[in-house]
């Protein structure tokens, strides 16, 4: 028996997370994304938990950088300049791996990243995606938006198949497009708040294509987004969330490869976050219409469609094979943006 599936359990459960660092993932995950805290709740108690950690540790590192982080924890990030963020962030990515970490929610993602044998490379590579937004990343193509997609959301897909302890490798590509599926949501949802921030994630070559190309340069000389490129930037969401809906069919397939609960959990964030995209096209994808919101009542609905779903699924789940840890790494050029085949 490996020391991995010792820590789990003869039955693959994850240690639980015990005392403030659940306390303060719980109320993170709670306060910052009402959609995943919803979906968490449809996990085993001990796996919710492990869930909230991973969230809050991502949370922390985009906040972080943003000079936004209010956790509560003994070592939380001051507001600092962007750079040296970045660099407490990888310094404490070194103590997670090869220390002893004194703050207690990345001591909590230390054990669950031992015990479930994360590879250093994914929350390496969601560093390196904030540095891109530290470095003003100027996006000229889809290739370049697909390289830091996958790096802050990604990746998060693939780690939380280790959480959730996947059966098949062939998994992970679909768990890292279904990452890219909802950061491209977000960054859809989000351009007016990204542009006062000074940033604008569109690529400039979908941009040209609608007339617009070289919008970026107004970064920074008004709060407001020029009237003139409202419709060009339309058309440059909508053609985005057609990209995120192709990357959420693509996810479908490896959601059977998921533990019941896991896939309840999981289709229910892709449908409520399939569903953000389609409040922006109900107005048109004008991104100055106001941020797009799923009603409580819809998302109910979602999450109840999600269990149907699952459960058509579910005999083909009684012969399925155990659980185990991924053994392939995944990186960003095997993934891309992709479409459905």
């Amino acid at each position: 028996m490996s020391a991995v599936e010792a820590a789990r359990g003869p039955f693959g459960e994850a240690a639980p997370v015990s005392g403030a660092p659940a306390a303060v993932a719980r109320a993170t995950i709670a306060k910052h994304s009402k959609s995943f805290a919803l979906a968490s709740r449809l996990l085993p108690s001990r796996i919710r938990d492990q869930t909230a950690v991973v969230y809050t540790y991502c949370r922390r590192a985009d906040d972080a950088i943003d000079g936004t982080w209010d956790g509560a924890t003994d070592a939380a990030p001051a507001p600092v300049h962007p750079f040296a963020a970045l660099a407490t962030l990888r310094a404490e990515l070194d103590t997670i791996y090869g220390g002893t970490p004194s703050d207690p929610v990345l001591a909590a993602f230390q054990t669950i990243a031992h015990e479930r044998a994360i590879p250093r490379e994914y929350p390496a590579a969601l560093l390196a995606g904030m540095a891109m937004d530290v470095e003003d990343t100027r996006y000229t193509s889809l290739s370049q938006l697909g390289t830091y997609c996958f790096r802050v959301a990604g990746v998060v897909g693939l780690v939380m198949c280790h959480v959730f302890g996947v059966r098949d490798d062939a998994a992970l590509v679909p768990a890292a497009r279904l990452g890219l599926a909802m950061q491209l949501t977000n960054i859809c949802r989000d351009v007016v708040e990204d542009w006062r921030l000074g940033r604008l994630y569109l690529p400039d070559e979908v941009l040209a294509a609608h007339g617009a190309g070289g919008l970026a340069g107004d970064l920074g000389r008004s709060r407001a987004i020029p009237r003139s490129a409202r419709a060009p930037l339309a058309a440059t969401v909508r053609e985005l969330l057609d990209l995120a809906d192709d990357n959420y069919r693509a996810a479908d397939a490896g959601i059977p490869a998921l533990p019941w609960r896991a896939a309840l959990a999981v289709r229910a964030a892709r449908n409520v976050y399939s569903a953000i995209g389609s409040e922006i096209r109900a107005h048109d994808c004008d991104v100055t219409a106001g941020r797009a919101v799923v009603p409580t009542s819809a998302k109910l609905a979602l999450v109840a469609a999600a269990g149907a779903r699952t459960l058509v699924a579910w005999p083909g789940r009684i012969f399925a094979a155990r659980v185990h840890v991924p053994a392939r790494i995944l990186h960003a050029y095997e993934v891309g943006l992709g479409r459905a085949s």
